[in-house]
């Protein structure tokens, strides 16, 4: 804010000392236009005014400087204006930013809830396969143990007809010796 003050504060300084240069050369008019003159050969005096009447001249004096005044006066505006105009362009670009950023932020956290879903779902689809995986690793052992138990049956059933066979062979065969004959060639 001090950066927008210090041409209106030059403006000021500058108008103060053309007040007080104006007010000296109404001052001096009034006198005779001369400076008071001493015994000092370095002090400059004013010649007097080509024109009779001093009032006129400090009457001109006077619009003089309220000349300088309005200039002064338009800069000091023109300055304010054009640092208000400054001011005004860089609260819309810093809003243009603001804006900018809230939407960047904005498209971030949507993106971070995107991505984290979609893990998320990536998360349960792995546990779902990793319960399919087990759940058939389940069966498999099932089905392994099931075959087994099912070829413990069919080698004690082999065994128990061969019990059976031998069983028959031994008691009917040795059982009638006059069949074995017959027997044996019928086995």
């Amino acid at each position: 804010m001090q950066r927008f003050n210090d041409p209106l504060t030059t403006v000021i300084h500058d108008t103060a000392r053309v007040c007080v240069f104006a007010t000296s050369l109404i001052c001096m008019a009034q006198r005779g236009s001369r400076a008071p003159v001493g015994g000092d050969e370095g002090v400059l005096s004013f010649p007097s005014p080509l024109a009779p009447d001093k009032g006129a001249t400090a009457l001109d004096l006077v619009y003089q400087a309220a000349d300088v005044f309005r200039d002064m006066e338009k800069h000091a505006r023109e300055t304010e204006a054009r640092a208000q105009s400054l001011c005004t362009s860089a609260i819309e670009r810093l809003r243009l930013a603001e804006g900018r950023a809230e939407a960047a932020e904005r498209a971030q956290r949507e993106l971070t809830v995107t991505t984290q879903t979609k893990l998320q779902d990536a998360c349960r689809a792995l546990e779902q396969a990793q319960c399919c995986i087990e759940a058939q690793k389940d069966k498999l052992t099932a089905v392994e143990l099931r075959a087994e138990v099912a070829e413990a049956e069919a080698r004690q059933a082999k065994e128990a007809l061969a019990l059976v066979e031998e069983a028959i062979r031994k008691r009917l065969l040795c059982a009638n010796p006059h069949a074995d004959g017959r027997l044996a060639a019928v086995a």
